[in-house]
């Protein structure tokens, strides 16, 4: 089933594991698409049912008229949820995947079970910021905005020791639709969820990245902060820290998984 229909609306997704074990719904971040879990899906398919998909305006799924809403992309998680079948989930989502979780453990708390936030924030502002990215990507086309976000994403130690990693990380944003990503942007840069999300109560484990330039751990310190039933974990990664970590970042997320409900 690589693909499916959303209110005549395609998404791309794929499922991995046996069709009787807990679901796993994985959420990509900005400049991605499914693929960024490559590391993880061996492990975690051993014993659950992963459902990864690209996102709106992202990888193979459907590019709509933006702009996007965060509420619109969670949306999109909970229809992926019903288009399968699935009442809850366990959920993973990292940077603006994570954002969509809070939203969805917000507004739909009985559709997750269990939730990982990782490395992202409730608000990344200030707008100017977004507005750059913006500026940036319609002038120069998706090509402009690969070596300033690969920066972001891993430190030059990263760089250096694993090429073909980052090369096949600039790959994936350039071939993110140019609509898509400006869409998104707007989406982060108009999302404030610093106060609804402090009605959750869901279990949820926070990965935050020690060297994250772009949702720093401050960011993470907040959401925990705000959600009472959570917990953090600190990696020495920087923004994307399930390619940069993955043996450390697969574990902590089966260990999490894996461990009974209080």
């Amino acid at each position: 089933m690589p693909f499916i229909d959303i209110d005549g609306e395609s998404f791309h997704v794929q499922i991995h594991g046996p069709e009787t074990g807990p679901v796993l719904l994985v959420s990509n971040s900005l400049s991605s698409d499914l693929t960024m879990w490559d590391d993880q899906i061996p492990t975690w398919s051993q014993t659950r049912r992963v459902v990864r998909f690209d996102g709106r305006g992202h990888g193979r799924s459907v590019v709509s008229r933006g702009p996007y809403t965060i509420e619109r992309l969670g949306l999109d998680a909970v229809a992926v949820l019903d288009a399968l079948g699935i009442e809850s989930a366990d959920f993973i989502g990292l940077s603006l995947g994570g954002m969509v979780g809070q939203w969805v453990l917000t507004n739909r708390p009985a559709r997750i079970r269990r939730a990982i936030l990782a490395n992202t924030a409730a608000h990344m502002g200030p707008p100017e910021l977004w507005n750059g990215r913006i500026a940036l990507a319609r002038e120069g086309g998706m090509d402009a905005t690969v070596e300033p976000t690969v920066t972001r994403w891993f430190p030059r130690s990263f760089h250096e020791e694993h090429p073909a990693t980052i090369d096949r990380m600039r790959a994936m944003i350039r071939g993110t639709p140019l609509d898509g990503y400006v869409a998104c942007c707007l989406a982060i840069r108009d999302m404030d969820q610093r106060a609804t999300i402090r009605s959750i109560r869901t279990p949820t484990l926070i990965i935050i990245g020690a060297n994250d330039p772009a949702t720093t751990p401050a960011d993470g310190q907040l959401i925990h902060a705000a959600i009472p039933t959570s917990r953090t974990l600190v990696l020495d990664a920087a923004h994307i820290s399930n390619v940069e970590q993955p043996e450390l970042f697969t574990r902590a997320v089966t260990d999490f998984l894996d461990t009974p409900a209080a």
